[in-house]
């Protein structure tokens, strides 16, 4: 008997693990019509674990302190052997995690994957987008150059529309009257700690979730037919489906080599997207650079604030969008998960991501 035998002889005794691989890899039946759309939560693990491994790197020479941040950051990127690389990879890669945030998002709504029994699956997954706009927001100022410290004093400032809080809400992301070491230092606690603790727990309950209810059937095919939901639990099982390993993993790898491919195709040639050149020259607090925006992922909240008669009536309608996508489970109860046959639905669907890259245009070129 070979060494390697031995080895998993000893592991199958000890932990059963033929039997965890057989339940979880090639005994793992997924819908045979399962599609490409399924492997988006792939992706986003890798794409999570380059964030974690590329800001640990980043942590080593970074200074979070306002007078040697910037110059922490330049000499990451120029002396710092692959250090451009390691820097490019993370903030290029926060926008790409937001680009596959958003597909994922959007493709558990349009097939209503959302609904009962995987409630608790959608409001996990859609905290986890928040909590990774969060990490984006905080992460942004930490280089400390005219676009992050003028972007963040634009949403910080923002806060103070809200009645009652807004003030004090100010003081405790400034600390001071506008963006200073305070923020910074907060903001830097925030991003390497607290919301990286928040993400994990959150990540690891949604991928539980996943596992112990099961993937949902894509509700397409002549012959499908929603289920009605059960009075226990039932773990979604598909006799008939596909197997984990190897038939789906390929499909799923061949979907994350893509993400990857578009990752580093964006790193190499054209960064300037997500880092234009305010991104390379130090933050000067008395020099207010013309047309500053946020990031484009708020590029439509903050459009949306604009257009409306005060900051607290946009604020206000904001929140209440968010309330109504986290709560969607509880409000859609409705058993029909078929597009074609939910069209109050699906004109919503279209009209809202009409809206949402109206808004972001506008407020590009606004």
């Amino acid at each position: 008997m070979s060494c390697g035998a031995r080895i998993i002889d000893y592991l199958d005794t000890r932990i059963g693990l033929r039997t965890m691989v057989r339940e979880n890899l090639t005994g793992y039946l997924l819908p045979r019509r399962i599609n490409g759309w399924y492997a988006l939560g792939s992706v986003l693990l890798v794409l999570f674990a380059i964030q974690a491994i590329t800001g640990a790197l980043l942590l080593v020479h970074y200074i979070p302190f306002t007078e040697q941040a910037f110059d922490s950051v330049q000499r990451i990127m120029n002396q710092v052997p692959f250090g451009w690389l390691v820097r490019d990879l993370h903030a290029v890669g926060a926008n790409i995690i937001i680009v596959f945030l958003l597909l994922h998002l959007l493709s558990v709504l349009f097939m209503a994957a959302y609904k009962r029994p995987r409630e608790m699956t959608w409001m996990a997954g859609f905290l986890l987008f928040l909590l990774a706009q969060g990490m984006c927001l905080t992460g942004y100022l930490l280089p400390w150059s005219q676009l992050s410290y003028w972007a963040t004093t634009v949403a910080t400032q923002s806060a103070g529309a809200m009645p009652l809080i807004g003030e004090p809400l100010i003081r405790l992301l400034g600390g001071e009257a506008g963006v200073g070491q305070h923020t910074l230092g907060l903001f830097f606690a925030l991003h390497v700690m607290g919301l990286p603790l928040a993400l994990a727990a959150l990540l690891l309950l949604h991928l539980f979730l996943v596992r112990r209810i099961g993937v949902s059937e894509p509700p397409f095919g002549p012959d499908f037919q929603p289920r009605p939901p059960a009075d226990s639990f039932r773990h979604a099982s598909y006799p008939d489906g596909i197997p984990f390993f190897p038939d789906y993993f390929t499909k799923d790898l061949a979907v994350v080599c893509l993400a990857l491919t578009l990752l580093m195709g964006c790193v190499f040639f054209i960064p300037w997207i997500f880092l234009p050149a305010t991104a390379f020259i130090p933050a000067d607090p008395f020099s207010t650079p013309v047309g500053i925006k946020p990031e484009w992922y708020f590029l439509a909240s903050y459009q949306l604030l604009k257009l409306l008669p005060s900051e607290m009536a946009g604020l206000l309608t904001q929140v209440l969008a968010v309330l109504f996508l986290l709560l969607l489970p509880c409000i859609d109860r409705g058993l029909e998960r078929r597009p074609a046959r939910r069209p109050v639905f699906l004109a919503m669907f279209v009209l809202g991501i009409l809206a949402v890259i109206g808004l972001t245009i506008w407020g590009h070129f606004s």
